[in-house]
């Protein structure tokens, strides 16, 4: 009889999974939404380089999900992996908090700065071993085959999207007050929130983490060997030396290092170390697979479509996460956000992506459903194409909206705010699909490996957004750019007013959405028959 319920519904395991994993991104939105707001105005860095290092750690964030991955699946299994990438994140989210609670008043604290990149390492490496492994789990609770598994994951996703709905609003509204010293309490809560899903997941995971036959899900594999300890031991001093890798450079070569721009020390200091890493990668990946002998024609061409679509994803996450970077900078420095006598917190805006997920999914939902139904349904790319054409639209709004505005005038909220749902409906043509896709097109013997793949295709165009937000010119309030003195520029281009830098992410994602309408059907051939 008990059987006969789960059959029906859903098992209790994937409540917890969506409780656990609402919290975690509960923790991780939160962070993020203030997080450029702490460099600039707690931090005093210049936004070039508040960008530079939250398109680091956010490409970061997505590079380690394939280390953990694999010693999930070797040694520790899901449930281990899970509660260690918790508890880490949980400490990096702490000392994100003591790190806001050392800011000083006149000017960059050492010490704040340290505790930052302290608590930046503990949380990359605490979300590659907790990303990978949750999401997995929830296939684990149903028999193979199981029609149930597709609603699963639709419940497990409106859980990332509640969480991170309410983290803006909450750590923002506690740490983005325009008090500097206030920003530890935006921490601290994203710190609490990562305890209440770690605790949750432990104490209730042996009760219903578990399939319907009652057998536990996610054990532990085999015992640790000491090499694979020892390489997770030293990722912690790889990953703080990566971030900190100019001051590494000065303390083995000189302070001219940090100084003298004409040197060799200052060069290599200032190379750029983890962009190259996550670029070069997503270069050599497809070498690695393609000089497979084992492929044939067909795997071959398919794996290509895999690869020649995530290029394209490139382009649209790093406009599309733009969010967390220039365009809160853009939202704090020139948006009114005066409604009445309340001024409304910055990071709020990054809550309108998750809210307009939620009422939008089920109408998108029901709209592929109702075109598939008359075999009108795009497929995986023209999705795809028309994506990028939507975030396009978006930013050719907020172009048009600080069009002929100078760098001292503050916008309508509203053109912002038409921006980010245009973006949302961006999201839900091509997010959605693109791991569906990747598991159909994947030979089984590269699924993991083409995943990965595809995740890594996710931490390039966070570091490239990093990058692209870092060409923002000063907003008001702010000191423009000194008489001689050299404007970001992109191409050539130089990026000397809002309209010029928003016409940038136009290029992009317009340019990428025209290539892709004009190939898509070169692709489908290419697909043969996955839709």
């Amino acid at each position: 009889m008990e059987n006969s319920n789960i059959k029906q519904g859903h098992p209790k395991g994937l409540y917890l999974l969506f409780f656990t994993e609402m919290w975690e991104r509960f923790s991780y939105y939160g962070m993020r939404a203030i997080f450029i707001l702490f460099m600039t105005k707690a931090l005093f860095m210049d936004k070039a380089s508040a960008s530079n290092i939250y398109g680091s750690y956010t490409g970061l964030v997505y590079l380690t999900p394939l280390l953990g991955g694999y010693i999930a699946d070797r040694f520790w299994g899901n449930r281990r992996s899970i509660l260690i990438g918790g508890m880490l994140m949980a400490v990096g989210q702490f000392l994100m908090f003591l790190s806001g609670s050392t800011v000083a008043e006149a000017g960059q604290s050492a010490s704040s700065i340290s505790m930052m990149w302290a608590g930046l390492t503990f949380l990359i490496i605490g979300n590659g071993f907790f990303k990978p492994n949750i999401s997995t789990m929830v296939g684990q609770l149903y028999p193979k085959g199981d029609h149930r598994i597709d609603g699963a994951f639709t419940i497990f996703y409106m859980g990332i999207n509640l969480g991170a709905f309410f983290s803006p609003l909450i750590c923002g509204g506690f740490g983005d007050t325009g008090n500097i010293h206030d920003f530890r309490y935006g921490f601290l809560a994203a710190c609490i929130g990562m305890i209440v899903s770690t605790i949750s997941f432990e104490i209730l995971k042996n009760k219903y983490l578990v399939t319907s036959e009652g057998a536990p899900i996610g054990m532990p594999k085999t015992k640790l060997n000491l090499k694979t300890a020892f390489i997770i031991l030293s990722m912690f001093p790889l990953m703080f030396g990566l971030l900190n890798f100019a001051k590494v450079v000065a303390f083995f070569m000189g302070d001219d290092a940090l100084l003298n721009p004409e040197t060799t020390a200052y060069q290599i200091a200032h190379f750029g170390i983890i962009g190259f890493l996550i670029y070069s990668a997503i270069i050599i990946m497809p070498i690695i697979i393609f000089s497979d002998r084992s492929l044939s024609k067909d795997e071959k061409q398919r794996i290509s479509v895999i690869f020649i679509l995530a290029f394209f994803v490139v382009f649209f996450w790093a406009c599309f996460e733009q969010a967390g970077a220039s365009l809160t900078l853009f939202a704090d420095a020139q948006t009114n956000r005066t409604i009445g006598g309340w001024t409304m917190p910055a990071s709020w805006f990054q809550s309108i992506n998750p809210l307009g997920i939620i009422v939008l999914a089920p109408i998108f939902t029901m709209f592929w459903g109702m075109l598939s139904k008359r075999n009108l349904e795009p497929s995986s790319p023209l999705k795809m194409a028309f994506g990028l054409l939507l975030v396009a639209i978006g930013y050719v709004v907020i172009a048009f909206g600080v069009h002929g505005v100078d760098a001292q005038t503050k916008i309508s909220m509203w053109w912002l705010v038409a921006l980010y749902i245009l973006h949302t409906m961006g999201e839900l043509s091509l997010s959605p699909i693109g791991l569906s896709m990747v598991s159909k097109l994947a030979p089984l013997r590269f699924s993991s490996l083409l995943m990965g793949t595809w995740f890594l295709a996710n931490a390039v165009a966070n570091k490239f957004a990093g990058t692209l937000s870092a060409l923002i010119p000063p907003g008001a309030g702010e000191e423009p750019a000194k008489a001689g003195a050299a404007l970001p520029n992109f191409l050539g281009i130089e990026i000397n007013n809002l309209f010029t830098f928003f016409c940038v992410f136009i290029a992009l994602t317009g340019t990428a959405s025209l290539v892709l309408f004009g190939m898509y059907k070169w692709l489908e051939k290419r697909m043969h028959g996955v839709k």
